[in-house]
């Protein structure tokens, strides 16, 4: 299987993907007749689609939203239920594959973005919780309510949820299962910015694009750095800085940053 980003498994693929922009890439959940639920065919090509841009250079940051009126109603149900007599263990198996699928996107080392056009509920509001930062509509909701279905919380829930909105509001979302709208979610940190529906995509890929002008070499050192909550302690902060910001000092595009802001003019950065 050609794991290009461009191209992904055989029709239907549940999945989209358009470039915007220069380094911007757009990657749509295109099953909104299951309210973009998490097909077979979808984890296929979305396992596929972040091996490819995982391994392509000219990708500076991703934007993942929903097709319709959804950004991701979770697990399809039938697969989820499907299989009342399969035993303990092939279950296991079966979740440990799909989160990996889904959480790859943690292996691409630029900026994601999640642009939550609609609701996004369990397995699917886990899936934004992957990214590095989240936008959503002014319509959008969103929910963990496993426990509601009768189910222990997955895809990385219980260590992501906490490490966004903190340990109070994680127990509260996780252990009521209830929904929040975008403002709450605002309130509380799920989210960086509510924005009204009307403008919403464009406002999120307008972002992307000055994400995607900034200097690659120092965007992909500081989405890295930031990731699972960013470094333990100050001392480990300030080896991997030491580091990271000397490797940024050595590039070109920091002569050619200081030198656009000396001439009050956008820098033009290569990633060399």
């Amino acid at each position: 299987m050609d794991a290009s980003p461009d191209r992904l498994p055989d029709d239907p693929t549940h999945l989209r993907v358009d470039r915007p922009d220069d380094g911007v890439v757009l990657v749509t959940l295109d099953n909104p007749a299951q309210r973009n639920a998490m097909s077979a065919p979808m984890t296929a090509a979305w396992a596929a689609t972040m091996a490819g841009l995982a391994r392509d250079p000219e990708v500076r940051v991703v934007v993942v939203t929903g097709a319709g009126s959804a950004f991701c109603s979770g697990g399809d149900p039938r697969w989820i239920a499907g299989d009342p007599d399969a035993a303990v263990h092939e279950l296991r198996a079966r979740m440990l594959a799909f989160y990996r699928a889904w959480l790859s996107v943690r292996e691409i080392q630029v900026p994601t973005i999640a642009a939550l056009n609609g609701p996004a509920v369990g397995a699917g509001l886990c899936l934004a919780l992957a990214c590095d930062l989240r936008y959503a509509a002014a319509s959008a909701r969103m929910s963990v309510p496993f426990v509601r279905l009768g189910m222990h919380p997955g895809m990385a829930a219980t260590h992501t949820l906490p490490e966004v909105v903190g340990p109070a509001h994680a127990r509260d979302l996780l252990l009521t299962g209830r929904s929040v709208d975008a403002e709450e979610a605002h309130r509380i940190g799920l989210v960086s910015r509510v924005v009204p529906d009307a403008t919403f995509l464009d406002e999120v890929l307008a972002t992307a694009r000055q994400v995607a002008g900034t200097a690659p070499v120092a965007s992909r050192l500081t989405t890295v750095a930031l990731r699972d909550g960013g470094h333990a302690d100050l001392a480990s902060a300030l080896e991997w800085e030491s580091l990271a910001q000397a490797t940024t000092l050595a590039t070109e595009d920091l002569q050619e940053g200081v030198r656009a802001a000396g001439e009050r003019r956008a820098p033009e950065f290569t990633g060399r």
